[in-house]
């Protein structure tokens, strides 16, 4: 039947060109041989460029290998051994057990072949049970059925890896040479991802590169900047480059959720969540660990999402992300997660534990790094119903050492803060009262660089006050609370050196009343933003700490986002696609001057590029910083050309307007004369068009607009 309706189709086809169908010898056609039939396909480009591989559909086999060889009689028992311990990790489908059997002695093989229902059952059979010993002789070595297929593909005789040769690659940091000094930021609207400048000085953002489904879920900068880093169902890619961005490396990783750069932007972490084949259990997780220049896996972890569900601020359900938080310093050494009454620390050079074991750590909730130095601190709870106490512990790494413990009574909850030199770290703890009815707050101010890491105790002036944000001066001494209840608490700003104390905490001011919810300071310290975000509308109070003035006060109404450019000259604020109107972004001064608006409809993403840390020294910084007004002159003149420019260009604009308006009225004057004769016409003969050379009067008419009847009955 197919065959007629194709040759229906061939007939009338000829029919339509004009072609004797019958006059043809059909079997004298030869087609090309190749498999597109000499016909190139519109995606034969884009399949050599993705190079796609395909899976040999084996996936979810597994071969277990080192079984007791058994004779027939204990087959069934072997088998319900086996299949004991394998079911209890995944679902094994109906007959997808099996255990070969020598013909010629009728006992098993000493392997059998097992069958799940999915893939990632069968990757985590392998891991769980590659080494498991049944008794001293049996000790189980698993393998995937593919694995094979690829064993079989090794050549017998090695041959030399092909020598490719040195291409020298992009400036990859060449945006840091701009003329201008100006700083890159990328957005994501509707299906558009773009990174522009921030051309402040002509108050207007200028386009460096657009690409629509650019990614599939979200895009982030790598911590120095270097690399903006794209998710896709398949993976993660990171683009950059001098001039524009092209795709640098991929990282295959299907189904990933989850990104996350290590400080020294050497590795790439991604994470993945799998739904099981049993309802009853819990997630797939799949973590990999990937070498950002190279694209190799390093390391790769796999388990339930209840393996991974401790530590971490946020991410999807059930996991909290970053698993992994890294060492800094830009060294990327070290790399450690929390597990059920442990810290498991990594060393990069091998991707396995220090010491080959993790630190026993009953009870642990919460540890974090020091920004600059192999320091943990790390926090235990409360245990035995108050009789131990809760504690804050400082370990280096990789001794284990513990440098400093602080015991603490009573706790309900503890936060930890580090001041982004290292050089403090901040305890909030809020500890019950004596009724266990409530909650009062303080703070434990640790000396990090100081001798012995001295302690001090730091208490609100009202103990009952409620913490609603805390944040260090970057590379600063000072800090800032926002405290007290809504609808206006107080902000306390404190110094951990003055004059007088070099070691004292002390309370330089405090502001009440302010319609704020969120402390954004500076990335070079000195100024903040006071932000009431959520609730308080987009309030907005720009804030000079050295001077403790306000420089100016604004509103951004429904702001949802708010970030500082990375040299601290300019602050971005956003309203996301949380809320459906007023989606966009403005741009300020630092001094709170608003510079320009942005509208976007579905907005979803506003990230400054990061910039890497200055080669300068701390001593020429401040030798800049002392003749900032020789250094100024430059900037100020070209600031001014740049005014000088912008000014002309308004005049132009005005010109241009009152070329139209002009233009305009001379027509509508031409117009006038052209009518004259019609207008005199209508006047019975007057040819004046002068107003006042005619006189006005009411003349009132009556008319009957409508008549009705009716009728009306008295009795």
């Amino acid at each position: 039947m197919a065959d007629v309706l194709v040759m229906k189709d061939i007939e009338a086809t000829a029919s339509r060109l004009g072609i004797d169908i019958d006059s043809i010898d059909l079997d004298s056609i030869r087609l090309p041989t190749a498999d597109n039939v000499g016909i190139p396909s519109d995606d034969e480009d884009v399949l050599q460029e993705e190079n796609l591989e395909f899976e040999s559909g084996f996936g979810n086999i597994i071969v277990v290998d080192n079984l007791p060889v058994v004779p027939k009689e204990k087959f069934e028992k072997l088998e319900g051994v086996i299949r004991k311990i394998y079911s209890q990790i995944g679902v094994i489908k109906d007959d997808g057990l099996w255990m070969p059997v020598d013909p010629d002695t009728e006992k098993t093989l000493g392997y059998c072949f097992i069958e799940y229902n999915s893939p990632q059952e069968a990757e985590l059979a392998k891991e769980r049970t590659h080494g498991y010993k049944l008794d001293r002789a049996h000790v189980f070595s698993v393998n995937m059925f593919d694995d094979f297929d690829r064993f079989m593909k090794v050549p017998d005789q090695w041959a030399p890896p092909e020598t490719k040769p040195y291409a020298p690659g992009e400036n990859l940091q060449n945006w840091l040479t701009d003329a201008k000094a100006r700083d890159q930021f990328v957005i994501r609207a509707g299906s558009d991802t773009e990174v522009l400048w921030n051309d402040a000085r002509h108050l207007k953002p200028d386009p460096v590169y657009k690409r629509t489904f650019w990614t599939e879920s979200f895009v982030q900068w790598s911590p120095l900047g270097t690399y903006l880093a794209t998710v896709h169902r398949q993976g993660a890619a990171v683009w950059g480059g001098a001039s524009t961005f092209n795709r640098l490396m991929r990282y295959a990783h299907p189904q990933v959720k989850l990104i996350d750069f290590s400080p020294g932007e050497k590795y790439l972490v991604t994470y993945s969540s799998h739904e099981p084949s049993n309802p009853r259990d819990a997630n797939r997780v799949v973590i990999n660990i990937f070498d950002v220049r190279t694209g190799k896996v390093m390391r790769d972890f796999k388990g339930s999402a209840d393996d991974f569900a401790i530590g971490g601020a946020g991410g999807v359900t059930g996991v909290s992300w970053p698993i992994f938080k890294w060492s800094n310093g830009g060294d990327d050494k070290y790399f450690a997660r929390m597990g059920k009454n442990v810290l498991s620390v990594y060393e990069t050079d091998t991707f396995s534990l220090v010491d080959k074991k993790s630190l026993k750590v009953e009870n642990i909730v919460d540890f974090s790094w020091s920004p600059t130095d192999p320091i943990i601190a790390l926090f235990v709870p409360e245990m035995g119903g108050g009789n131990q106490p809760a504690r804050v512990s400082l370990i280096q790494i990789p001794s284990k050492v513990e440098l400093r413990q602080k015991n603490l009574f009573s706790v309900s909850d503890c936060k930890m803060y580090w001041q982004s030199n290292g050089d403090y770290l901040a305890v909030n703890v809020d500890r019950f009262t004596k009724t266990k009815k409530s909650t009062y707050t303080g703070f434990e101010l640790f000396y990090i660089k100081e001798r012995d890491i001295p302690i001090e105790v730091l208490e609100l002036e009202n103990k009952n006050d409620k913490i609603i944000a805390f944040a260090w001066e970057p590379k600063g001494n000072r800090f800032a609370v926002i405290h007290g209840d809504n609808p206006k608490p107080d902000v306390s700003f404190y110094t951990m050196r003055t004059a007088q104390h070099t070691g004292r905490v002390s309370k330089l001011t405090t502001l009440k009343g302010k319609q704020a919810n969120a402390l954004f300071w500076s990335p070079v310290g000195r100024f903040i933003v006071l932000a009431g975000l959520k609730g308080f509308n987009g309030q907005l109070e720009f804030y000079n700490v050295d001077e403790l003035e306000t420089m100016a006060t604004a509103e951004h109404f429904m702001a949802t986002d708010i970030d500082w450019d990375p040299t601290g000259r300019y602050v971005a604020t956003a309203v996301t696609s949380v809320h459906e109107m007023e989606n966009g972004f403005n741009i300020w001064s630092f001094n709170g001057k608003h510079l320009y608006r942005i509208l976007k409809d579905h907005f979803f993403q506003f990230l400054w590029r990061p910039r890497p840390p200055s080669f300068l020294s701390a001593e020429k910084e401040e030798e800049i910083a002392k003749n900032l007004k020789k250094y100024s002159k430059k900037y100020e003149a070209e600031d001014q050309d740049v005014s000088l420019l912008l000014s002309e260009q308004e005049r132009e604009k005005r010109r241009a307007l009152k070329e139209d308006w002009d233009k305009w009225i001379n027509e509508w004057k031409r117009l006038h004369e052209e009518e004259k004769l019609y207008r005199q016409n209508l006047r019975d003969g007057e040819a004046s068009d002068e107003e006042e050379e005619y006189e006005a009067k009411d003349i009132e008419v009556e008319e009957v607009i409508n008549v009705s009847e009716e009728i009306l009955h008295f009795e």
